[in-house]
């Protein structure tokens, strides 16, 4: 029987990228987001690579269009056997510039999103005894200064995959978390933050990354199949959280010089 899988944000980035990786070994797809013609896209590219599925648009912030979406998958793929919760979006700023609206904006989409994809996901995935890819960020993990509220969200999300790893073991259903570094992407289009010089320091570390979204793609792929949990993508970031592991005061001690300097470097030059 043909597998079936389900992501959100697939129309862009990661999300279009798992989807293709999963598409080349014949999956069935269900491929939502809240950009239409991203989607159509992506659906485009998965034929070409043989597979085949279906487009909803859906706001991960409305717990109403994630059951619609399940209950598709339940009409047209008669269930589903994966889900990655993948959608996303990116925002920075120190603490005392953030407004309680960019708090509530990153939770509502972030953390909150994975939350409702999970609950309206899970009686089918109880039925098909499946997987759920949880996409958070080293970020969880890390903690880098100017990004509290991001933080604070991907730390959720792992806390909710280790929540479930736990209480869906009985149920037979397995749980991933990813948590990629910055990578070649377009989550600069959805970034909301104080200061235009924030954006172009996350700009500047997205694009000095040496890793694609493809990339990152296959080793979920590969950790997925291998059954482990906690997925980091990057060397850098394996290396970063034995760090942390081993010794956090030093990493935070790096952190906190690191904030000095992206705040001396967001201050405009005194002439």
């Amino acid at each position: 029987m043909q597998k079936r899988m389900m992501i959100t944000g697939a129309g862009s980035g990661l999300g279009r990228e798992i989807a293709l990786r999963w598409a080349r070994e014949g999956w069935q797809l269900a491929l939502a987001d809240v950009n239409e013609a991203g989607l159509k896209e992506t659906l485009a590219l998965v034929r070409e690579a043989g597979a085949d599925g279906f487009v909803q648009r859906c706001d991960v912030r409305d717990y109403s269009q994630l059951t619609a979406l399940a209950q598709a998958c339940e009409e047209k793929l008669g269930g589903i056997d994966v889900i990655v919760n993948n959608a996303g979006v990116a925002s920075g700023g120190f603490f005392a510039e953030l407004s309680l609206e960019d708090w509530d904006w990153q939770i509502a989409i972030n953390l909150m999103g994975v939350v409702k994809g999970c609950k309206a996901f899970l009686p089918l995935l109880e039925r098909s005894k499946g997987k759920i890819i949880n996409i958070a960020s080293m970020a969880a993990l890390m903690q880098g200064p100017a990004m509290s509220n991001y933080n604070v969200a991907k730390a959720g999300v792992l806390a909710l995959s280790e929540s479930l790893l736990i209480e869906l073991r009985q149920q037979e259903v397995a749980v991933h978390v990813v948590c990629p570094s910055f990578f070649q992407t377009n989550l600069l289009d959805s970034f909301r933050g104080p200061t235009p010089a924030m954006k172009a320091q996350v700009g500047k570390l997205l694009e000095s990354s040496p890793i694609s979204a493809a990339d990152i793609a296959d080793y979920i792929h590969q950790q997925v199949a291998a059954g482990e949990f906690l997925i980091l993508p990057h060397e850098q970031g394996r290396e970063a959280w034995n760090l942390k592991q081993r010794n956090p005061q030093m990493l935070y001690d790096e952190m906190a010089s690191m904030a000095e300097k992206m705040r001396a470097k967001a201050r405009p030059s005194q002439a």
